[in-house]
Protein backbone atom coordinates (compact mmCIF):
# COMPACT_ATOMS: atom_id res chain seq x y z
CA UNK A 1 0.00 0.00 0.00
CA UNK A 2 0.96 3.28 -0.72
CA UNK A 3 2.41 5.51 1.66
CA UNK A 4 0.72 8.44 0.08
CA UNK A 5 -3.50 7.13 0.61
CA UNK A 6 -4.69 8.92 3.09
CA UNK A 7 -7.95 9.05 4.83
CA UNK A 8 -9.06 12.47 6.35
CA UNK A 9 -12.29 12.31 9.61
CA UNK A 10 -13.93 15.09 9.90
CA UNK A 11 -14.92 15.41 13.45
CA UNK A 12 -12.33 12.81 14.22
CA UNK A 13 -12.10 13.67 18.35
CA UNK A 14 -15.11 11.81 19.46
CA UNK A 15 -15.33 8.11 20.55
CA UNK A 16 -15.66 6.23 17.16
CA UNK A 17 -13.49 8.98 15.63
CA UNK A 18 -10.28 8.62 17.89
CA UNK A 19 -11.31 4.63 17.51
CA UNK A 20 -11.02 4.96 14.20
CA UNK A 21 -8.14 7.15 13.94
CA UNK A 22 -6.51 4.69 15.84
CA UNK A 23 -7.48 1.92 13.72
CA UNK A 24 -6.39 3.10 10.28
CA UNK A 25 -2.79 4.74 11.08
CA UNK A 26 -1.05 1.81 10.48
CA UNK A 27 -2.52 1.56 7.00
CA UNK A 28 -3.28 5.43 5.88
CA UNK A 29 -1.91 8.74 6.61
CA UNK A 30 -4.72 9.96 8.79
CA UNK A 31 -5.79 13.66 8.80
CA UNK A 32 -8.57 14.68 11.46
CA UNK A 33 -10.74 17.84 11.07
CA UNK A 34 -11.14 19.40 14.72
CA UNK A 35 -12.78 22.75 15.83
CA UNK A 36 -9.94 22.10 18.83
CA UNK A 37 -6.54 23.26 18.27
CA UNK A 38 -4.41 19.60 18.60
CA UNK A 39 -0.96 18.58 18.50
CA UNK A 40 0.14 15.69 15.99
CA UNK A 41 0.74 12.12 17.19
CA UNK A 42 2.57 9.29 15.72
CA UNK A 43 0.57 8.54 11.98
CA UNK A 44 -2.06 11.37 12.98
CA UNK A 45 -2.26 14.57 12.19
CA UNK A 46 -4.98 17.26 13.12
CA UNK A 47 -6.39 20.14 10.82
CA UNK A 48 -8.23 22.97 12.52
CA UNK A 49 -11.95 23.30 10.62
CA UNK A 50 -14.97 25.04 11.89
CA UNK A 51 -17.44 22.72 10.61
CA UNK A 52 -19.61 25.56 8.85
CA UNK A 53 -17.45 26.90 6.22
CA UNK A 54 -14.60 26.58 3.75
CA UNK A 55 -11.05 26.92 4.46
CA UNK A 56 -7.39 25.94 4.05
CA UNK A 57 -8.42 22.50 5.67
CA UNK A 58 -10.09 21.64 2.42
CA UNK A 59 -6.90 21.18 0.44
CA UNK A 60 -6.47 17.83 2.55
CA UNK A 61 -9.40 16.32 0.29
CA UNK A 62 -7.52 16.19 -3.11
CA UNK A 63 -7.45 12.70 -4.03
CA UNK A 64 -8.05 11.00 -0.54
CA UNK A 65 -8.62 7.18 -0.55
CA UNK A 66 -11.68 8.21 1.50
CA UNK A 67 -13.41 10.62 3.39
CA UNK A 68 -15.49 9.47 7.31
CA UNK A 69 -17.49 12.44 8.59
CA UNK A 70 -18.48 11.71 12.23
CA UNK A 71 -18.87 15.15 12.89
CA UNK A 72 -21.97 16.18 15.00
CA UNK A 73 -22.90 17.44 18.66
CA UNK A 74 -24.23 14.44 21.24
CA UNK A 75 -27.35 13.81 21.78
CA UNK A 76 -26.14 12.87 25.60
CA UNK A 77 -28.54 15.76 26.98
CA UNK A 78 -31.53 17.36 27.31
CA UNK A 79 -33.71 17.98 23.79
CA UNK A 80 -34.43 21.72 24.62
CA UNK A 81 -34.82 24.11 21.76
CA UNK A 82 -31.35 25.46 22.17
CA UNK A 83 -29.82 21.92 22.21
CA UNK A 84 -32.27 20.32 19.56
CA UNK A 85 -30.14 23.56 16.97
CA UNK A 86 -27.06 22.51 18.00
CA UNK A 87 -27.73 18.82 17.05
CA UNK A 88 -29.24 19.68 13.46
CA UNK A 89 -26.84 22.50 12.76
CA UNK A 90 -23.66 20.66 13.72
CA UNK A 91 -24.90 17.54 10.93
CA UNK A 92 -26.12 19.45 8.76
CA UNK A 93 -23.51 22.42 8.58
CA UNK A 94 -20.48 20.00 8.53
CA UNK A 95 -22.57 17.73 6.00
CA UNK A 96 -22.94 20.66 3.20
CA UNK A 97 -19.56 22.34 3.48
CA UNK A 98 -17.88 18.28 3.26
CA UNK A 99 -19.86 18.25 0.00
CA UNK A 100 -18.82 21.88 -1.10
CA UNK A 101 -15.44 21.18 -0.38
CA UNK A 102 -15.35 17.65 -2.36
CA UNK A 103 -17.23 19.77 -5.90
CA UNK A 104 -14.08 22.33 -5.51
CA UNK A 105 -11.30 19.03 -5.57
CA UNK A 106 -9.44 18.26 -8.86
CA UNK A 107 -9.28 15.07 -7.91
CA UNK A 108 -12.10 14.18 -5.74
CA UNK A 109 -11.86 11.54 -2.55
CA UNK A 110 -12.88 7.70 -3.89
CA UNK A 111 -15.66 7.38 -1.11
CA UNK A 112 -17.35 9.43 1.45
CA UNK A 113 -18.90 7.96 4.08
CA UNK A 114 -21.19 9.73 6.58
CA UNK A 115 -22.42 8.93 9.84
CA UNK A 116 -25.97 8.65 10.44
CA UNK A 117 -27.48 5.78 12.99
CA UNK A 118 -30.08 3.08 13.25
CA UNK A 119 -32.32 5.61 15.36
CA UNK A 120 -33.71 6.43 12.10
CA UNK A 121 -35.70 3.72 12.10
CA UNK A 122 -39.44 3.32 13.69
CA UNK A 123 -39.83 1.94 17.42
CA UNK A 124 -40.14 -2.23 16.46
CA UNK A 125 -40.70 -4.81 18.55
CA UNK A 126 -42.52 -7.09 15.79
CA UNK A 127 -40.14 -7.58 12.96
CA UNK A 128 -36.08 -6.30 12.68
CA UNK A 129 -35.70 -3.33 10.03
CA UNK A 130 -33.22 -3.68 7.21
CA UNK A 131 -31.83 -1.53 4.69
CA UNK A 132 -34.53 -2.55 2.40
CA UNK A 133 -37.84 -3.33 3.90
CA UNK A 134 -37.16 -1.35 7.24
CA UNK A 135 -39.40 1.22 8.44
CA UNK A 136 -38.71 4.99 9.16
CA UNK A 137 -40.21 6.20 11.93
CA UNK A 138 -41.41 9.61 13.45
CA UNK A 139 -39.89 12.69 16.16
CA UNK A 140 -37.32 14.43 16.70
CA UNK A 141 -34.37 12.07 16.59
CA UNK A 142 -35.37 10.23 13.06
CA UNK A 143 -36.00 13.63 11.92
CA UNK A 144 -32.50 14.44 12.64
CA UNK A 145 -31.48 11.34 10.75
CA UNK A 146 -33.78 11.65 7.71
CA UNK A 147 -32.60 15.25 7.07
CA UNK A 148 -28.88 14.53 8.01
CA UNK A 149 -29.14 11.75 5.25
CA UNK A 150 -30.70 14.10 2.95
CA UNK A 151 -28.03 16.64 2.65
CA UNK A 152 -25.82 14.14 1.96
CA UNK A 153 -27.54 12.33 -0.64
CA UNK A 154 -27.84 15.95 -2.01
CA UNK A 155 -24.28 15.51 -3.30
CA UNK A 156 -24.95 12.60 -5.93
CA UNK A 157 -24.02 14.70 -8.86
CA UNK A 158 -20.63 15.23 -7.32
CA UNK A 159 -19.60 11.76 -9.03
CA UNK A 160 -18.01 10.20 -5.55
CA UNK A 161 -18.96 6.73 -4.06
CA UNK A 162 -21.44 7.94 -0.98
CA UNK A 163 -21.97 4.90 2.10
CA UNK A 164 -24.36 6.35 4.60
CA UNK A 165 -23.67 4.43 8.39
CA UNK A 166 -26.78 3.69 10.36
CA UNK A 167 -24.75 3.01 13.36
CA UNK A 168 -26.43 1.14 15.83
CA UNK A 169 -25.42 1.75 19.62
CA UNK A 170 -21.81 1.41 19.84
CA UNK A 171 -19.83 -0.86 22.93
CA UNK A 172 -16.70 -0.15 23.74
CA UNK A 173 -14.28 -0.10 26.86
CA UNK A 174 -14.63 2.45 29.04
CA UNK A 175 -16.35 4.59 26.68
CA UNK A 176 -19.85 5.82 25.48
CA UNK A 177 -23.04 3.78 26.92
CA UNK A 178 -20.75 1.64 28.54
CA UNK A 179 -20.31 3.98 31.34
CA UNK A 180 -24.04 4.43 32.38
CA UNK A 181 -24.76 1.02 31.91
CA UNK A 182 -21.93 -0.21 34.31
CA UNK A 183 -22.33 2.05 36.68
CA UNK A 184 -25.75 1.41 37.05
CA UNK A 185 -25.25 -2.53 37.36
CA UNK A 186 -22.59 -1.32 40.12
CA UNK A 187 -24.95 0.14 42.31
CA UNK A 188 -27.19 -2.78 41.95
CA UNK A 189 -29.40 -1.03 39.64
CA UNK A 190 -28.46 -2.88 36.65
CA UNK A 191 -32.34 -4.41 36.33
CA UNK A 192 -34.86 -4.74 32.81
CA UNK A 193 -35.58 -1.11 31.90
CA UNK A 194 -39.34 -0.15 31.56
CA UNK A 195 -39.99 -3.88 31.16
CA UNK A 196 -37.28 -4.93 29.05
CA UNK A 197 -38.77 -6.23 26.03
CA UNK A 198 -37.57 -3.12 24.02
CA UNK A 199 -34.47 -4.50 21.33
CA UNK A 200 -31.08 -3.70 22.01
CA UNK A 201 -29.15 -3.26 18.43
CA UNK A 202 -25.60 -2.94 19.17
CA UNK A 203 -21.89 -3.17 17.61
CA UNK A 204 -18.66 -3.52 19.29
CA UNK A 205 -16.40 -0.59 18.80
CA UNK A 206 -13.46 -2.76 16.67
CA UNK A 207 -16.22 -3.77 14.62
CA UNK A 208 -17.41 -0.84 13.64
CA UNK A 209 -13.69 0.40 12.31
CA UNK A 210 -13.74 -3.31 10.28
CA UNK A 211 -17.17 -2.69 8.83
CA UNK A 212 -16.02 1.02 7.71
CA UNK A 213 -12.53 -0.01 6.30
CA UNK A 214 -14.99 -3.26 4.34
CA UNK A 215 -17.12 -0.76 2.54
CA UNK A 216 -14.09 1.54 1.79
CA UNK A 217 -12.77 -1.13 0.17
CA UNK A 218 -16.50 -2.60 -1.59
CA UNK A 219 -15.51 -0.16 -4.41
CA UNK A 220 -19.39 -1.50 -5.64
CA UNK A 221 -20.87 -0.47 -1.88
CA UNK A 222 -22.79 2.55 -2.15
CA UNK A 223 -25.98 4.09 -0.07
CA UNK A 224 -27.14 3.64 3.37
CA UNK A 225 -25.98 0.44 5.62
CA UNK A 226 -26.77 -0.67 9.08
CA UNK A 227 -23.73 -0.76 10.86
CA UNK A 228 -24.34 -3.31 13.63
CA UNK A 229 -23.86 -6.67 15.24
CA UNK A 230 -26.46 -9.55 13.29
CA UNK A 231 -27.21 -10.56 16.88
CA UNK A 232 -29.74 -7.62 18.24
CA UNK A 233 -31.07 -8.45 22.13
CA UNK A 234 -33.14 -7.43 24.20
CA UNK A 235 -33.09 -4.81 26.85
CA UNK A 236 -33.65 -7.88 29.25
CA UNK A 237 -30.98 -9.78 28.14
CA UNK A 238 -28.55 -6.85 27.29
CA UNK A 239 -28.97 -6.17 31.16
CA UNK A 240 -28.50 -9.86 32.15
CA UNK A 241 -25.43 -10.34 30.55
CA UNK A 242 -24.18 -7.24 31.62
CA UNK A 243 -24.41 -8.42 35.09
CA UNK A 244 -22.96 -11.57 34.73
CA UNK A 245 -19.80 -10.14 33.13
CA UNK A 246 -19.73 -8.12 36.47
CA UNK A 247 -20.68 -10.83 38.68
CA UNK A 248 -23.27 -8.72 40.26
CA UNK A 249 -26.24 -11.49 40.52
CA UNK A 250 -29.05 -8.87 40.90
CA UNK A 251 -30.12 -5.39 39.37
CA UNK A 252 -33.45 -3.61 40.41
CA UNK A 253 -35.49 -3.24 37.45
CA UNK A 254 -36.13 0.58 36.50
CA UNK A 255 -39.85 1.44 35.89
CA UNK A 256 -40.46 3.81 33.17
CA UNK A 257 -41.40 6.71 35.53
CA UNK A 258 -38.23 6.37 37.47
CA UNK A 259 -36.28 6.43 34.03
CA UNK A 260 -37.41 9.90 33.23
CA UNK A 261 -36.65 11.06 36.44
CA UNK A 262 -33.39 10.13 36.51
CA UNK A 263 -32.92 11.32 32.84
CA UNK A 264 -34.22 14.78 33.77
CA UNK A 265 -31.85 14.51 36.20
CA UNK A 266 -28.54 13.87 34.66
CA UNK A 267 -29.42 16.38 31.69
CA UNK A 268 -30.08 13.48 29.25
CA UNK A 269 -33.69 11.54 27.77
CA UNK A 270 -34.75 8.23 28.38
CA UNK A 271 -34.59 7.77 24.45
CA UNK A 272 -31.44 5.41 24.72
CA UNK A 273 -33.04 2.61 26.92
CA UNK A 274 -36.73 2.86 26.07
CA UNK A 275 -36.75 3.18 22.19
CA UNK A 276 -36.50 -0.51 20.51
CA UNK A 277 -34.26 -0.58 18.10
CA UNK A 278 -34.42 -3.68 16.01
CA UNK A 279 -31.46 -3.78 13.04
CA UNK A 280 -29.82 -6.22 11.78
CA UNK A 281 -26.91 -5.51 9.01
CA UNK A 282 -28.00 -7.41 5.74
CA UNK A 283 -26.38 -5.52 3.54
CA UNK A 284 -22.86 -5.74 4.92
CA UNK A 285 -23.64 -9.42 5.05
CA UNK A 286 -24.87 -9.96 1.85
CA UNK A 287 -21.54 -8.02 1.17
CA UNK A 288 -19.63 -10.85 2.81
CA UNK A 289 -18.41 -9.14 6.38
CA UNK A 290 -17.95 -10.93 8.99
CA UNK A 291 -17.63 -9.73 12.90
CA UNK A 292 -15.27 -10.31 15.38
CA UNK A 293 -17.85 -9.92 18.16
CA UNK A 294 -21.28 -12.54 16.72
CA UNK A 295 -23.05 -12.45 20.04
CA UNK A 296 -23.68 -9.47 23.20
CA UNK A 297 -21.80 -12.35 25.30
CA UNK A 298 -18.47 -12.15 23.48
CA UNK A 299 -18.35 -8.13 22.78
CA UNK A 300 -18.91 -8.13 26.74
CA UNK A 301 -16.56 -10.54 27.92
CA UNK A 302 -13.63 -8.28 25.77
CA UNK A 303 -15.30 -4.82 27.46
CA UNK A 304 -15.81 -5.52 30.76
CA UNK A 305 -12.80 -5.13 33.54
CA UNK A 306 -11.99 -8.36 35.16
Amino acid sequence: MSAKEKIVIAGGSGFIGKALAAYFKSKYDVVILSRNNQVDEEGIRYVYWDGKTLGYWQRELEGITALINMTGRSVDCRYNQTNKDEIYNSRLNSTYILGKAIEKCLIKPQVWLNSSSATIYRYAEDRPMTELTGDLGKGFSVDVCKKWEQMFNSFSYLGVRQVALRTAIVLGKNKGVMVPFTNLVKFGLGGKAAGGKQMFSWIHIDDVCRAIDFLIHENISNGAYNISSPNPITNKVFMRCLRKQMHIPIGLAQPKWLLTIGAKLIKTETELILKSRWVVPERLQQAGFTFSFYTVEEALQQLVKK
